[in-house]
């Protein structure tokens, strides 16, 4: 459990008051649920420094100018640029530098390949859109998009790109490239440094004896214990499998859960994390992207609404304006992810913690898996801004807190893109 985190060096909006810059442990001071203040980021950059949604604590600074800026902390390879765009997309942006004639704009010229110059989403950065009859990405074949996961037959399969390709990112690049796709993509624990058990991660073909891939063959599984089902040779009980490692949570966690009449234990400690970090370039014709996950946890029904939860985020950098310290999975109450998410709708009815289930899933999609008498999510969707051709870091994560015991699993699936704008992130239940 990590302390909340305050950043000082800024001009409090509205009274003209320079702090010196400096940051310091802000627990147990307050601040304005909502309020902002200017604040000089990564690289010097002009940013904004918000307090979270439960007034516990500032965040870190983020910045959001249309031309993006400094090279983001956090992300593989540097490549999650401080940046945004007016509409509330996030990632630097490269220079637009097309070859030759650039009649629509879009920053790639006939000299790039570019297909149709007279429409700005068609080009060889673009992606191609299933099902809309159009060849997107000047590839020569409309709707040729595919997954990518047919060819992963190990379940404890060491390269991260096929993690990445496990959740549908197909398409390589460099930062020097203009077509979009996977920069650099890394196992690593829940603050992004390296040392992970590598049976924390697997890529999966099914999960229990109810739920398979949203898209392709795999789904990516995170887990504070073993990333496995019951069965298979590596398996350990979620009970209380002790992956012999240990870090810090990120920047800014754990948070309390708003729904819970209780603080969360500020310890930054975490116990056997596990993350999937991923930078890529953004497709040109994409203004938003989705992912989907399904959450279950062993803490369940026992530890809801405690000081001790186990937390899966899904970090975002550069962050959209709505995040919780660059994580996008929360529910409409602003619940990180944790037992104490409004979306534990997989599990027998009751009351826990003060808290009424009426688990509206069911226990199907629990039969099987290792948490078949605890709790699960369901499919959840999380949509997020981005900015056309700007450089992002993904970093999914999951940890204990207070000790390794009682084991958390979040599988994930279906990354996409949308050309959809969105003004910030938010989390539903999927289809």
């Amino acid at each position: 459990m990590s302390k909340a985190l305050g950043w000082l060096g800024v001009v409090l909006v509205g009274s003209g008051v320079v702090v010196a810059c400096s940051s310091e442990d802000k627990a147990g001071k307050v601040c304005e649920p909502g309020a902002t203040a200017a604040c000089k980021g990564t690289g010097d950059c002009d940013g904004t420094w918000s307090c979270v949604k439960n007034g516990l604590a500032w965040g870190p600074c983020q910045c959001g100018s249309n031309t993006g800026g400094a090279a983001g902390s956090g992300g593989a390879g540097a490549a999650g640029g401080l940046g945004g765009s007016s509409t509330g997309g996030t990632g630097a942006v490269p220079a637009c530098s097309p070859t030759g004639k650039d009649a629509d704009g879009d920053c790639f010229g006939d000299g790039d390949g570019d297909c149709k110059d007279d429409d700005a989403n068609v080009n060889p950065g673009a992606i191609d859109y299933p099902g809309n009859g159009v060849d997107d990405d000047c590839s020569g074949t409309a709707d040729d998009y595919a997954p990518c996961d047919e060819a992963i037959t190990n379940l404890g399969d060491p390269d991260p790109l096929n993690g990445a390709r496990a959740l549908g990112l197909c398409q390589l690049t460099t930062k020097e490239e203009k077509k979009w796709g996977v920069i650099q993509a890394k196992w690593v624990m829940a603050d992004g440094k390296t040392g992970m058990n590598e049976k924390s991660h697997g890529l999966l073909p099914s999960f229990g004896a109810n739920l398979l891939p949203r898209e392709g063959k795999r789904l990516l599984a995170l887990s504070s214990g073993t990333a496995r089902e019951p069965g298979d040779g590596d398996y350990k009980p979620v009970s209380g499998a002790d992956m012999g490692t240990d870090g810090l949570a990120p920047t800014g966690f754990p948070i309390d859960s708003p729904s819970c009449k209780v603080v969360t234990e500020k310890d930054k400690a975490t116990h056997d994390p596990a993350a999937l970090e991923v930078s890529l370039r953004v497709p040109s014709n994409a203004k938003s992207f989705l992912i989907d996950f399904n959450y279950y946890t062993y803490e369940f029904p026992t530890y809801v609404c405690t000081k001790y939860n186990d937390f899966f985020v899904a970090l975002q950098f550069p962050a959209p304006k709505n995040a919780q310290s660059g994580n996008i999975a929360f529910d409409g109450e602003g619940n990180p992810v944790s037992v104490n998410n409004a979306y534990l709708r997989a599990c027998k009815p009751q009351t826990a913690g003060n808290k009424a289930f009426d688990c509206p899933l069911g226990v199907g999609l629990l039969d099987q898996t290792g948490f078949d008498n605890s709790a699960a999510t369901g499919w959840l969707v999380t949509q997020s801004p981005i900015t056309p051709r700007g450089l992002i870091t993904l970093r999914f994560a999951i940890w204990d807190m207070g000790d390794s015991v009682l084991d958390s699993t979040v599988l994930l699936d279906a990354l996409r893109f949308s050309p959809d704008e969105v003004p910030q992130a938010g989390t539903s239940p999927a289809q």
